[in-house]
């Protein structure tokens, strides 16, 4: 919503007013976020706690960039094996701003029109969605299994000094799976 005001037909008590209102709006979670905030580099490492109990350490790294309907995520995960061969997964999702406030819509595929559009959860492709909410910036994804179940993981990275605290969250079928949280530098 836009609104218009005309300041010099504003008494001086009245811009103070509109000033302190604005302000206080602007505290509101998620009502003037913006992306701008989070871009940038940043890399960590994490322990992820297997079902055994041994350890499995990873590094991460997260790039955030701002563009001009949205922003992208690229975000890398390496795994060091037994054999000391590393395993590297890489995504990178551009995110879209749609008609809400600090919602954004994934754009990860094209449609016939070259439009970008969102992937088909119900083909076995994830449906993700961002939103922005005060100092964190969450990443949603919602996976059908092939048998109906329903996986969902959650990104939260909230913005810290010197970084971004980041905790990934899963659940199946609405149960919790797997937690991790950690703290990614900025670089």
């Amino acid at each position: 919503m836009r609104v218009l005001i005309c300041l010099r037909s504003l008494l001086p008590l009245q811009a103070a007013l509109l000033a302190a209102g604005l302000l206080m709006l602007a505290a509101i979670p998620g009502f003037a976020a913006g992306i701008s905030q989070f871009t940038g580099e940043y890399s960590g490492s994490v322990d992820l706690v297997k079902e055994d109990g041994d350890t499995d350490p990873r590094d991460m790294s997260v790039v955030i960039r701002e563009m001009k309907k949205g922003f992208t995520i690229k975000w890398t995960s390496t795994t060091e094996k037994d054999d000391g061969r590393r395993k590297t997964k890489t995504y990178e999702i551009e995110f879209r701003k749609t008609g809400r406030n600090g919602i954004y819509s994934a754009a990860m595929t094209r449609n016939v029109f070259g439009h970008s559009v969102p992937l088909d959860p119900m083909e076995g492709e994830p449906f993700v969605w961002g939103r922005i909410t005060g100092d964190t910036l969450t990443v949603f994804s919602l996976f059908i299994h092939p048998n109906g179940d329903y996986e969902m993981q959650q990104y939260d990275r909230t913005l810290a000094e010197g970084g971004l605290n980041l905790v990934y969250s899963s659940r199946l079928n609405g149960e919790p799976r797997r937690q991790l949280s950690t703290f990614l530098k900025r670089k």
